[in-house]
């Protein structure tokens, strides 16, 4: 159990342009060639975190394949943490994956897979990033081309050499493909979030009472955030 205050003060807050409000950034601060944290698995924790924090909105960065997630979990009959994720509040997922054949290949595989397990694909985006410079494969166009209508959107996201070679240390170019096709990614998320619950969005969930939690019951502290 934290408090807001706690929350807040754990994360660093990135200055915003006029008119703004400055985002808040929670991260371990680590080298990249640190081993990963054991963090929770369980998109809920996540959503309640959001909550205690007051924040509007998140964005949580997992590295779970999803695919090989919802294959297992329906072979177990085991719940799935990507169906967790869909199954939040106003979520949307943003699915990612390589803009090669292999990458395209296990990105059909999964919506063949998330839409037999009655996954809400329309509150899904999907960015397809190139792995080095040069024109999109034709494979990968047309499979970019079959995703029109079944996804939210589907953004491409060109290789980007100043990431290559120093990370998110610098900021990117003002001319950058990359930079516009973030953008473009956060437009196609925020209309999805949109179209799933309403303009304007809802207003964040009010956390439960970290003194009404109880040691026995798994869903006070990690589903109390549901209004």
């Amino acid at each position: 159990p934290a408090t807001p205050t706690q929350v807040r003060a754990a994360a660093a807050a990135v200055p915003a342009g006029p008119g703004q409000r400055p985002a808040a950034v929670l991260t371990d601060g680590q080298e990249w060639s640190a081993p990963v944290l054991d963090l929770p698995t369980d998109p809920a924790a996540w959503y309640q975190l959001t909550a205690i924090g007051r924040w509007q909105a998140a964005v949580v960065d997992t590295v779970h394949p999803a695919g090989q997630d919802l294959l297992a979990s329906r072979s177990a009959g085991a719940p799935s943490a990507t169906a967790g994720w869909y199954r939040l509040p106003c979520s949307v997922s943003v699915l990612t994956c390589a803009a090669t054949g292999p990458g395209v290949q296990a990105l059909q595989t999964l919506l063949h897979v998330a839409l037999a397990e009655g996954l809400p694909l329309h509150h899904t985006v999907v960015a397809v990033t190139a792995p080095g410079p040069g024109r999109t494969p034709a494979p990968v166009r047309a499979a970019l081309t079959m995703l029109d209508g079944r996804v939210a959107a589907a953004i491409e996201v060109p290789h980007e050499p100043h990431i290559r070679s120093h990370g998110l240390a610098d900021p990117l170019p003002d001319r950058s493909g990359a930079r516009t096709a973030a953008r473009r990614l956060a437009r196609a998320v925020l209309q999805a979030a949109h179209q799933a619950a309403g303009d304007p969005l809802p207003h964040p969930p009010v956390p439960a009472p970290t003194a009404a939690a109880s040691p026995t019951s798994p869903t006070s502290s990690t589903i109390g955030a549901a209004r």
